[in-house]
């Protein structure tokens, strides 16, 4: 017999919808675009042929279409790992619980996650106005540490080498794989790389404004850590947690990364606009 999961768990509105997000089961397409600004789920559904669904709740801002045949929803998640927590887990039970019953459904729902953010570049090689797909997400938050999984060999064995080279004294990372077959579709379109997700934008990316950062050589330590081959290509605040959320719930997931910046020659794009949107009309073409 399936456990009733009760109301404080999983919270509801009055109308019947998921808490956070606002949304019904049947306003949420199998495909989803992620994306953290929420003025950027309108630059992707103009692009859709037909829009069905127009929700909107706090941060989160979701738009449900059509491009041609395929349907596919957009939706905000704000910034930050934390953020990501909500989403991913409202966005699962909407697929695979009975909301009306409060039943996991027998049968789960594979969704298919896709990313489409900004990010900063580690790597000379990687310039300004470039498009990254993320092959690995490696955590310097604290989120998948109140989660329940085991690491495989490889994956241990990564984090073991850099844990080595990074030397963080109070961060325990975590490391995840994009989980599915669409880092194999996406990444025959993009270059590639380990993407670090961090805690916040400016001292955990070795931004220094008035604060001091604890780590002022974090880029440096970052640049230069190596493993199976791959670099620790680009960072940014969400990618780790989608992977890892998606690999514990059973849904496949890809980041795709608009490098804005560069830390190591300290440059900046003239034009966010322009990468971000060719950035989303690739994803379209692609999916």
């Amino acid at each position: 017999m399936s456990t009733i999961i009760p109301e404080s768990e999983l919270v509801l509105n009055n109308d019947g919808s998921i808490y956070h997000l606002h949304l019904l089961p049947e306003e949420l397409a199998e495909t989803v675009i992620l994306v953290g600004d929420q003025n950027r789920v309108a630059e992707v559904s103009k692009h859709f042929d037909k829009i069905e669904v127009k929700k909107s709740k706090r941060e989160f801002i979701t738009h449900t279409g059509y491009v041609g045949n395929k349907r596919i929803s957009v939706v905000s998640t704000g910034i930050g790992t934390d953020n990501i927590d909500i989403v991913m887990n409202e966005l699962d039970a909407l697929a695979n619980i009975n909301l009306k019953t409060r039943e996991v459904k027998t049968t789960p729902t594979s969704l298919k996650f896709i990313r489409i953010g900004t990010s900063g570049s580690l790597q000379d090689n990687l310039q300004v106005n470039d498009i990254l797909v993320s092959s690995y997400g490696l955590g310097l938050d604290s989120l998948m540490q109140f989660y329940d999984y085991e690491e495989n060999d490889e994956i241990s064995n990564m984090l073991n080498a850099i844990d080595e080279q990074l030397e963080l004294l109070f961060v325990n990372p975590y490391l995840f794989k994009a989980p599915g077959d669409l880092f194999t579709k996406f990444s025959k379109h993009f270059n590639f790389g380990i993407t670090a997700t961090c805690c916040g934008f400016y001292a955990p990316q070795g931004r220094m404004l008035r604060a001091e950062a604890k780590y002022e050589d974090l880029i440096k330590r970052l640049s230069n850590i190596e493993v199976n081959g791959l670099r620790i290509t680009n960072f940014e605040m969400e990618t780790a947690a989608i992977y890892g959320m998606a690999t514990l719930l059973g849904h496949e997931a890809v980041s795709v990364n608009a490098i804005l910046a560069n830390r190591i020659n300290h440059t900046f794009s003239s034009n966010p606009g322009l990468i971000v949107e060719s950035a989303i009309k690739r994803v379209l073409e692609i999916i």
